[in-house]
């Protein structure tokens, strides 16, 4: 009797082990086994102290009284030009301490986090984004790595050290993304895992960009920020713009047929503006208000993707740090004090599909 004990005490012993070895292999296994459906917003600021603000505060408390469930925190850092190495804060990212203080109210709320650091250009004279970030030489692309991965890791222990539940790796960094699989998983993914037990993901741009990165597999989501175009008309109807996704859902079902991952949608957003639904991805101030339209699109979203089984949610562009944001007369991004707020209560308050 006491052999066969000693036996199924090292069994216990021996699968315990394995199931430790499982979790914990950074190389093999990505960190969230069961993926969640997120009901999220966008929530940022281009002040140093803005999240620590009482202001802040109850603007988060407003997302969460509205059914969200979860909150991606952005705090954007610089280069100065496309093909410049050096990353640095400048007086319009975040302070730790406010991005600290926004995480831990937003947990004091219910709400989960996504912590979500951009990269913007700092001098854009001539035109240029992110996402044509490139170097000519293997040496430039060695030095930008290495300042990227410095930040990167300094925002992952930060989510490490604050619970943060979704860390991103990076956003529409595409010529990056889709030209250096291994830098990105030697130099990015691995230090990150290393320093963050939680799941991660990457916020790929629409046009394409998705289907070229090749590190898919090491992340726990694929992030796509989902400004489709979705109709020529600057006035489309509700059934317009769910025509409009057709394509597109097509185009996605094939992708993940391939790659078998859960889909988040880190980022995507309307304009209150004609034209909102033609060009997502711009703010159009000069157009006219077309408050309805922006619902539309919130609607036509939701009515298409709620039940893709791939599909584990949307984080809205965006939600601003005061609650007087927004109202009829804006023709911007957020959905604050405007029809859009209502079609995000009304969904999220479902219960989630997954």
């Amino acid at each position: 009797m006491r052999v066969s004990n000693l036996k199924r005490q090292a069994s216990r012993i021996t699968l315990i082990l394995i199931g430790l070895f499982l979790c914990f292999t950074r190389d093999n296994a990505c960190a969230q086994s069961h993926p969640e459906f997120q009901k999220g917003i966008c929530y940022a600021t281009w002040d140093k102290t803005r999240y620590s603000s009482a202001e802040s505060d109850i603007s988060i408390k407003s997302f969460a009284e509205a059914g969200g469930e979860w909150i991606a925190i952005v705090s954007t850092v610089y280069q100065d030009k496309a093909y410049t190495t050096k990353i640095f804060s400048t007086a319009k990212t975040p302070s730790d301490s406010s991005v600290i203080h926004a995480i831990q109210y937003a947990h004091s709320l219910g709400l989960k986090v996504m912590l979500k650091p951009h990269l913007d250009l700092q001098n854009t004279e001539g035109g240029g984004w992110r996402g044509e970030i490139s170097y000519s030489t293997e040496a430039g692309w060695e030095e930008w790595f290495a300042s990227y991965a410095e930040t990167i890791l300094h925002y992952a222990k930060m989510a490490q050290e604050n619970g943060v539940e979704i860390f991103c790796i990076g956003t529409e960094l595409t010529s990056v993304a889709t030209t250096k699989e291994k830098l990105w998983r030697e130099k990015i993914i691995a230090p990150a895992r290393e320093v963050y037990k939680g799941a991660l993901t990457y916020a790929a741009n629409w046009n394409e960009e998705y289907r070229y990165i090749k590190f898919w597999d090491a992340l726990d989501y694929v992030g796509i920020d989902a400004y489709f175009p979705l109709s020529d008309n600057d006035k489309p109807n509700l059934d317009e713009i769910k025509l409009g996704w057709v394509k597109w859902v097509q185009d996605l079902d094939e992708f993940l047929a391939k790659v078998k991952k859960p889909v988040i949608f880190p980022e995507v957003g309307y304009c209150s503006a004609d034209g909102a639904a033609r060009t997502p991805w711009e703010e159009l101030v000069t157009n006219k208000v077309n408050l309805q339209l922006q619902a539309d699109c919130y609607e036509a979203l939701f009515g298409v993707f709620w039940e893709k089984k791939w599909f584990y949610g949307v984080y809205w562009w965006r939600w601003g740090t005061d609650t007087r944001f927004g109202g009829p007369s804006n023709k911007a991004f957020t959905p604050q004090n405007k029809p859009a707020a209502e079609v995000i209560k009304k969904w999220y308050k479902l219960p989630s599909p997954r």
